[in-house]
């Protein structure tokens, strides 16, 4: 039997009781890797690993978290913004720049971990909804709502509806492709269809009932891993 392949999953950084740092990771996330057939790695937040990671790995989760600090990009923080720990943030982005250098590794994006993709990219964020969308609370506490199709047709995502928790969404995708859209118009899932599996979607599929937007996009992740 094939050995299953090795999923790395990024981790937060928090703080203990003491104010030390410390790499933390829902169970979800690892549990749905297992569930889809991969062995789960959490990931240490160090950017000076990210290639070594990136080398290593049969496939690659990157979960969701705060907000990113968008100034090393050109904006400026929003005041409603809660920023990611630094040392993630720089962590996020050197294992996007080490994933470029290997263009087969399949990757999957959650939430944070899509709108890192996308900026990553040369996509633009929204930093706050409620700023430019009336219905912008239903994204948030894991309330479900529709997503729908955009784009091309030859890509595998069908409707449904998701569970969400985020009050910040890319306002355009950069290099990337819209694949689908809320039905209240925030972009909901992005692709690169020149790599065999780079994916991300603004929901939470570890946590989204509906099979083929949930446990499906992770068995997806692991059979790609075979490819």
């Amino acid at each position: 039997m094939a050995k299953p392949p090795l999923i790395g999953i990024t981790c937060d950084v928090g703080l203990t009781d003491s104010g030390r740092p410390r790499a933390q990771c829902a169970l979800t996330y690892q549990q749905a890797v297992v569930r889809a057939g991969g062995v789960p790695l959490l990931l240490a937040p160090l950017p000076e690993l990210a290639e070594r990671y990136v080398a290593t790995l049969d496939g690659l989760v990157l979960t969701g978290g705060d907000d990113i600090d968008p100034r090393p990009f050109g904006g400026q923080v929003h005041p409603a913004a809660t920023l990611m720990h630094p040392q993630r943030q720089a962590f996020e982005f050197a294992l996007l720049e080490a994933i470029d250098r290997r263009a087969g590794l399949p990757v999957l994006g959650i939430c944070m971990g899509m709108q890192c993709m996308g900026v990553h990219r040369g996509g633009t964020l929204q930093q706050h909804l409620p700023d430019v969308l009336p219905t912008a609370q239903r994204h948030r506490g894991d309330f479900h709502h529709p997503v729908e199709p955009s784009g091309p047709a030859e890509h595998a995502l069908r409707p449904g509806t998701v569970a969400s928790s985020h009050h910040q969404a890319l306002s355009a995708p950069g290099r990337l492709r819209c694949i689908a859209l809320s039905d209240d118009g925030v972009i909901e899932a992005v692709e690169d269809p020149s790599r065999p599996f780079y994916l991300g979607v603004q929901w939470h599929p570890e946590r989204t009932t509906t099979e083929h937007l949930g446990d499906d996009l992770f068995r997806r992740l692991v059979a790609a891993c075979g490819r």
